[in-house]
This record gives C-alpha cells, structure tokens and sequence, in this order.
C-alpha cells in the first residue's frame, strides 16, 4: 500500500524520477480530451470519475443530462484500458511502478444501485484489483475507491469487496479499517482559508499537520478537494502532510512534481 512513513520523501523522489508522481490525483479526470490516458501521460497515480446508473449502465459525465454520450461508460474509459495497460506492464498499471493506482468512483446516483451494478461488472476485472476480505487486503493493480453517495454499510460488512470508501474526517475513530476505507477526504475550505498568496498562516499549517497525523495513524492516506490550483498551495498542503494534491492542472502538476524533485 502506499507509505506514509519516514522513508515517504526518498519514495517520492525515487517515483518522480521513474515519470509517477505518487501525491498526484486528477479530478475530473474525464473532461480532459483523452480520459486516463492523458493522466497517466503525466505520471498520476490517482484518478477521478463521476458515474451515473442509467438503465442498467455506468455513464461517466459530470451532472447535466446533456452530457451524457452512450460510449463514455466507465468500462470503455477507465476498466478496459486500465486492463489493457495491466496486462501489457507484467501486472501493474506502470512498467516500473510497482503500487497500485487509485480510481475514485463518485457515485452520482443513489449509491445502493449503482454499487450493485458497478459491483457486477468489477468481477471481469477481479484479476486488477485490490481485494479484500474482513481486514485483510490482497494488493492489486488497481484499487477502486468509492466518493459520493456510497453505500457505506453495504461495502463496509461485505464478506469480499473489490471496492473501498472515502472517508471524511468525521470517519476517523469510528473503528473502519485501511481495508475498508483507506482514503479520507475533505473540501480545502473545511481545514484550510489560504487563498496561496503570501505567507501561509502557521496555524492553520499546525491543524493541517494534525488532521494528517490523525489519518496517518489510522494508516489512511488523506486528499483535499477544491483546492486553489497554485504551486505554493501545492507546497504546503505537502508539508502539511496530504498525500494527493487535488488538480485539474495535468501537466503543471508533472511540472511542479519534477522541479521539486530537482530541489532535493
């Protein structure tokens, strides 16, 4: 699984110059011209697709019926190709990136539903992906975390999953393991004011670091969504710990990853 240990900058720096950045997301990954292909040009590691159940199919679009495009389901953008590029790098999304790669499923419409049929379609992926049972986690290539209206109870006492949740800060303490919920995650504007500009307030730098520690703790890894789209916000939600920066920006973000590399 992912460190978040004393050896994560050595690890970061190691992932960087294979071409992964290890603390990049891409949300929205799907409005970008080549869904997860462009990302994964960059070296993310993490992805996001928002999913509608519409007659019996997965769509993948944002939240205007308009959108909607028959092809764009979420087997045709995201489980084949990540299949294709598994089966074709001995295993794992990456050639030289042995650690699994996050798909962030935002279920739109209601959870219970749509859960059941993504969870039908995920067992021709089974082979990819991360698994579960109880407590224990049989690592994969993929591992698939679910946002948005998820079907809490339902995935947390499953027997089997191939699925996980996203938790919220309010989900810490309540007892879910790494198995079951390895990522929390909040909207910046609940931990963080700073807009980027000028120097960041040290406090709220100190209750970052402790929302950190706290999910670390429980061996999660923590995200911030909406965040302002600024290298020096990139820099201190780093130093504050977080482990996926939240971005729209595929190639600033590669860009930003590989200068701080070379700043090591």
């Amino acid at each position: 699984m992912r460190i978040t240990s004393i050896g994560i900058l050595l690890f970061l720096c190691q992932s960087v110059l294979w071409g992964q950045i290890p603390f990049a997301h891409a949300h929205n990954d799907y409005e970008h011209d080549r869904p997860l292909l462009d990302a994964l040009d960059q070296g993310f590691v993490s992805f996001e697709a928002d999913i509608h159940l519409i007659d019996g199919e997965l769509y993948v679009y944002h939240d205007h019926p308009e959108q909607l495009d028959p092809e764009r389901t979420l087997k045709n953008l995201y489980l084949d190709p990540l299949m294709e590029r598994v089966k074709q790098n001995g295993g794992w999304v990456y050639h030289d990136y042995k650690e699994p790669v996050q798909l962030l499923v935002d279920l739109k419409t209601e959870g219970e539903s749509a859960y059941e049929v993504l969870a039908g379609q995920l067992k021709k992926y089974r082979r990819m992906l991360c698994k579960s049972k109880g407590d224990q986690v049989t690592e994969g290539a993929v591992m698939i975390v679910l946002s948005g209206n998820r079907p809490m109870e339902t995935v947390r006492n499953a027997k089997k999953r191939l699925v996980a949740l996203d938790g919220r800060p309010g989900d810490l303490g309540k007892g879910y393991s790494v198995a079951v919920m390895p990522l929390i995650s909040d909207h910046y504007r609940n931990q963080v004011q700073w807009n980027g500009d000028g120097l960041p307030p040290s406090d709220q730098l100190r209750r970052l670091k402790e929302l950190a520690r706290a999910v670390h703790d429980e061996g999660k890894t923590l995200r911030l969504w909406a965040s302002p789209e600024k290298e020096t916000v990139w820099q201190f939600l780093l130093r504050g710990g977080v482990d996926y920066l939240n971005t729209d920006l595929l190639k600033q973000l590669h860009e930003f990853a590989t200068t701080q590399q070379n700043d090591k």
